[in-house]
């Protein structure tokens, strides 16, 4: 079981469909992202503030299973959990209906630019380790 450490609640809106009435598959990138970015201003440092510093946590890779589509009108929970592995920040995010039924599992790894030089992401580490398993 994981232990999530952040949950957004989100509800699909009606241009995040396709013609068959069904959440396309690309927005629920959409979503985990803007789940990162929440979890991040939650946690105390926003994108615009780890910009503005010269800092841009960069996607490297994403792996994502599909359980059940969404529909326009639903709503999910989009859960988080934080760890690292070396200079990575591995992210497993997981959507569920607000019952508790997956949506979809994903882990996305994410590396650190500083000032347009990729690095180990310290002052990343630094800024979630309360929040790092």
């Amino acid at each position: 079981m994981t232990d999530y450490i952040f949950e957004l609640p989100i509800k699909v809106r009606d241009y995040e469909v396709d013609s068959e009435g069904i959440v396309n598959n690309a927005v629920y990138l959409h979503y985990l992202e803007h789940t990162r970015h929440e979890f991040c201003e939650w946690a105390g440092l926003s994108f615009r503030e780890m910009h503005g510093r010269g800092i841009d946590p960069v996607l490297r890779h994403v792996d994502i299973t599909y359980l059940r589509p969404l529909g326009l009108g639903q709503s999910m929970v989009s859960k988080l959990a934080l760890s690292r592995r070396g200079p990575l920040f591995v992210f497993i995010q997981d959507i569920y209906t607000p019952d508790g039924q997956p949506v979809l599992k994903s882990r996305v790894e994410i590396a650190t630019l500083e000032n347009g030089r990729l690095t180990r992401g310290e002052v990343l580490a630094e800024a979630f380790r309360k929040y790092l398993d």
